[in-house]
């Protein structure tokens, strides 16, 4: 075996305490080249995006967002941050990632860093190809 594993046995569907631990263990273990853009970070997981957000990114479907990064300031119309501060937030939608976990039978802690740098790697400009590569890449001693 290359690597550890672990096994997660829920009896009741993981809270929201259990995916804040979940994705906060992630944030410190990203791939180094975009751990680099996360210093002052912060994670919170909501169950669903409020209707704020669904009107914002236009959802038709609340379950469609996993996740989404919030910017704490506007620098500037058209001026973007490359680099995340205190006031930065990644928001982890829960029941969004428990619904995919129950359909794909993937590896929740997996799933969590799949979208986690998804989501980063789209906001600081990471090409596709970029994103594809850290994700399929070791874990750098995570789990």
């Amino acid at each position: 075996m290359d690597g550890q594993q672990i096994i997660m046995n829920y009896t009741v569907s993981p809270g929201s305490d259990d995916l804040e631990v979940i994705a906060g263990a992630i944030l410190e273990a990203l791939p180094d080249e975009l751990l680099e853009f996360c210093d002052g970070l912060s994670i919170r997981v909501d169950d669903l995006p409020d209707e704020a957000i669904e009107n914002d990114l236009d959802l038709e479907d609340p379950y469609d967002l996993l996740a989404l990064y919030r910017s704490g300031k506007e620098i500037s119309p058209g001026v973007e941050k490359k680099t995340a501060n205190d006031d930065d937030v990644l928001i982890v939608f829960r029941r969004s990632l428990l619904d995919m976990w129950c359909e794909s039978g993937e590896d929740l802690t997996t799933l969590v860093r799949r979208v986690m740098i998804e989501e980063l790697g789209r906001i600081f400009d990471f090409t596709d190809e970029e994103i594809n590569e850290m994700n399929e890449r070791h874990y750098q001693g995570m789990l």
